[in-house]
């Protein structure tokens, strides 16, 4: 059932990002603003000289404004006033060769400067195709205007220069009106459209993106509050899909772990039950009969060592049993490693068989061994291998009839030793098969009379799984059993 997830109050993110978004745009939008000025002023510079730049070289040519190394002040006077007259923004002055002031008729008389810099004047005489020149103004000399300038000549020879400057100081002065109103209309009609519409834009993506992620918040949420089945919808791309593709695969890996806890605490709960059982059938067993022995204090020699042998007997199962529980319990923990070295396996399975053949002789059951001449050294743990063959063995005795055989085969192959435990006992049922690994594990068929498969395959299973080797069942009921495995020859 899922559970009703409260409303985040707010979209906090949203917010601070359409903040920071909005703070953003008024920056670029004063900096577009200021950088749209300067080139506006510059244009108009630009363009004023250019349809103002012959003024000096008209002046130049319709006069002779300088005669014999001075100023002709009384005709050129009328001239430049009459250039004043049609351009009153133009101030006119006349330069000697080295660009000193020798004459000028400006608003005011309020020159400043005595001299001229030359090179920009030579620059824009020397260029036809200029671009926007610069030059020093005599009445602003911490500024550059624009300027028209032409040379004169007496007699064949540069006596001087016209110098115009195109833009007056009242001509700043109006440009500097003009442009103040350029630029709150600019920022007005085009430039805060322009505004509104990216911050339109930009707020909706936000909106979206935000969105996306209060979804994704709220999924998370539900997961923690135990709705593991919650999962992010839909198939998002960029930063946003790895997010939702990571969250519900992690989602998942947390969903199957959690399942794997419930099913090795159940697996627990069986190996637990299980084990208190066979505990308790052998100390039941010796605790009636020490019991028995002691009420009866006149009990026969040879009855009393009946019992005697019966207690014993049931000591020994439950030694049997515990030490299996601890061995399993270290393999589980993963706190045994194998110490790997060459021997030789034909003679480790020779002397196993040889302590197995008491037990064998007293149930008439005959152990085989089956290997060639000069098998190659395996590489292995000795003690968990020969732990192996005692747990197939000890199986193997437990399902065989009396009178019947056990084989163990040994083969040469290019990867390893194949390994075979064979028995023709009664066999294992097929809806047993898949289990038989597990620890405790209890068969289910009739046939079996109650006998638990125990620890002693499960460890079997531990232990060549340190080895890194599969171990397979070939089983047919009232047939027989056969467990193969492989050990390498060589270091891995």
């Amino acid at each position: 059932m899922n559970k009703i997830v409260k409303p985040v109050r707010g979209n906090l993110l949203f917010w601070k990002i359409a903040a920071v978004f909005t703070l953003l745009l008024l920056v670029l939008g004063i900096t577009y603003l200021f950088i749209g000025s300067n080139i506006s002023r510059s244009y108009f510079n630009e363009v004023n000289q250019h349809l103002y730049g012959d003024v000096a070289a008209h002046l130049a040519t319709s006069t002779q404004p300088i005669r014999n190394g001075k100023p002709d002040t009384a005709t050129t006077h009328d001239i430049m006033h009459s250039i004043m007259v049609i351009n009153p923004s133009v101030e006119v002055y006349l330069l000697d060769t080295s660009g000193k002031i020798i004459d000028f008729i400006v608003p005011g008389k309020s020159v400043k400067a005595a001299s001229v810099n030359l090179q920009p004047v030579k620059q824009f005489i020397a260029e036809k195709d200029r671009d926007y020149i610069a030059g020093d103004n005599p009445r602003q000399p911490e500024k550059k205007s624009i300027f028209s300038a032409a040379p004169v000549y007496e007699k064949g020879k540069l006596s001087g220069y016209v110098y115009a400057i195109l833009a007056s100081e009242k001509q700043e002065a109006v440009l500097a009106a003009l442009n103040k109103g350029f630029f709150w209309e600019l920022g007005g009609s085009i430039f805060f459209a322009t505004l509104l519409i990216a911050l339109a834009v930009g707020l909706l993506t936000f909106l979206l993106i935000t969105g996306s992620v209060g979804r994704i918040a709220a999924v998370v949420r539900r997961f923690k509050e135990g709705d593991y089945s919650a999962r992010i919808m839909g198939k998002s791309r960029g930063d946003l899909g790895t997010l939702t593709a990571t969250f519900n695969e992690m989602a998942d890996v947390i969903v199957d772990n959690m399942d794997r806890i419930r099913a090795a605490d159940r697996l627990r709960q069986e190996l637990t039950a299980n084990i208190s059982h066979d505990l308790r059938t052998p100390l039941a067993i010796m605790q009636g009969y020490i019991e028995t022995l002691v009420i009866k204090e006149n009990t026969p020699l040879e009855e009393r060592g009946k019992y005697l042998d019966i207690i014993l007997s049931s000591s020994k199962k439950l030694s049997h049993l515990v030490q299996q529980l601890f061995e399993y319990s270290k393999l589980e923990a993963n706190q045994i490693s194998p110490q790997k070295e060459q021997f030789l396996l034909d003679e480790l399975v020779n002397d196993i068989l040889i302590k197995y053949e008491i037990l064998a002789k007293e149930r008439d059951i005959s152990l085989e061994l089956d290997a060639p001449a000069s098998l190659p050294a395996v590489f292995a743990d000795v003690a968990l291998v020969e732990r192996v063959f005692q747990n197939l063995l000890d199986n193997a005795l437990k399902y065989t009839e009396n009178g019947g055989c056990i084989r163990v085969k040994l083969v040469n192959k290019t990867s390893g030793i194949q390994v075979s435990v064979a028995d023709n006992g009664k066999g294992i049922a097929l809806r047993d098969q898949p289990y038989i690994f597990e620890r405790y594990k209890q068969s289910g068929h009739e046939e079996s009379h109650g006998k638990g498969m125990g620890l002693g395959l499960a460890i079997v299973k531990k232990i060549l799984d340190l080895h890194h080797s599969p171990i397979n069942i070939q089983s047919v009921p009232g047939t027989g059993t056969t467990f193969c495995f492989e050990l390498p020859v060589n270091p891995a």
